[in-house]
């Protein structure tokens, strides 16, 4: 691996990444490698859906048109998960897993990409790392003393506590209704009046579980500050009340990596968002940005997908081989 020079390599494994990478391979762009942090591809897929949640291809009503050389459709996290393995297994990939980027330089006509298992070289790079990896946090502060029982995801978690869920949106929802199900008492708290972001399958859920009493739905509430409370999370409410928890879980989106963007040369807008063209090249030359973090709310998976599509596309463009979508198709079916 340390000693190829890449054609393209991919920085995350999420669909935006695997997306990359299958469209790379489908035009024979030549070297490819897949870089990600965590074990497997789709960590966060793995890490922050629940077992046999639904994957819908146009997520949130972002319907798109599929345009590349993945036939992905509604699903589960497991079948999801087949999928893209499937895909990964049949295709001329090389892939570094547990393995962390630290910076990419430009070196004349090439790239070099700093990682933790050494330099790799490289014409192009495409930063897929999405943002749940870097789960947003609460304004106020966390107690050191209590961090042990506040999560931003479902590890650790059990069965008959008492749960605060914070957030208002699919993930929230979800684990709210699956920790009730698990015979904790939860609560799941919202700082507006009404949802705006659940689809239509959690809200009916979120609904019924609260009218059975599953669950309590707090509206219209924020948090103003957590404190240790003998072993208990103490949260005091703007509304003048403070209950005590067993544990909190954040459901509150994820943040763009700012630094590393900065690090690969990447410049940023005023909202602290990636700065790239129509093709997805940044304003650092052949580093490409794909999926959730090249996204205004993030989710789609269709979206992230055709991201890759357009990044190996403007390659082949600069390098005078660039082919329409009926001539691709045409040559695979004819393999």
């Amino acid at each position: 691996m340390k000693n190829k020079i890449y054609d393209i390599v991919i920085i995350g494994g999420g669909p935006g990444g695997i997306g990359c990478a299958i469209e790379a391979s489908a035009h024979k762009l030549g070297e490819i490698l897949l870089i990600e942090k965590s074990d497997n591809h789709s960590n966060t897929i793995r890490k922050f859906y629940k077992d046999n949640k639904r994957v819908d291809k146009d997520y949130k009503g972002q319907v798109s048109v599929l345009q590349g050389n993945v036939h992905f459709f509604d699903g589960t996290k497991e079948t999801t998960l087949d999928y893209f393995d499937n895909l990964l297994d049949s295709e001329k990939i090389d892939s570094s897993f547990n393995t962390e980027v630290e910076k990419i330089v430009r070196n004349g006509e090439l790239l070099y990409i700093y990682t933790s298992v050494g330099l790799i070289k490289a014409h192009n790079a495409a930063i897929t790392i999405g943002k749940m990896g870097k789960p947003n946090k609460p304004s106020y502060k966390i107690p050191p003393s209590i961090k042990g029982l506040v999560n931003f995801n479902l590890d650790k978690c059990s069965s008959n506590e008492k749960v605060l869920v914070v957030g208002g949106g699919n993930s929230a929802a979800e684990y709210a209704y699956e920790l009730a199900s698990h015979n904790n008492n939860v609560t799941m708290v919202y700082r507006k009046e009404k949802f705006s972001r659940l689809n239509e399958t959690n809200e009916e859920i979120l609904t019924k579980y609260h009218g059975e009493e599953k669950l309590r739905l707090r509206m219209n509430t924020d948090i103003l500050s957590l404190e240790n409370n003998v072993g208990k999370i103490q949260v005091n409410y703007n509304d003048g009340f403070s209950v005590l928890y067993d544990r909190i879980i954040y459901a509150i989106g994820g943040t763009t990596p700012v630094d590393f963007l900065k690090s690969c040369g990447v410049e940023v807008d005023e909202n602290a968002k990636p700065i790239f063209n129509e093709h997805h090249e940044t304003t650092a030359k052949s580093v490409y940005v794909a999926g959730d973090i090249a996204m205004k709310s993030g989710g789609s998976i269709a979206i992230a997908l055709n991201h890759g599509y357009h990044i190996v596309n403007n390659i082949l463009r600069k390098r005078g081989q660039i082919f329409s979508h009926t001539e691709i198709v045409a040559s695979l079916e004819n393999k």
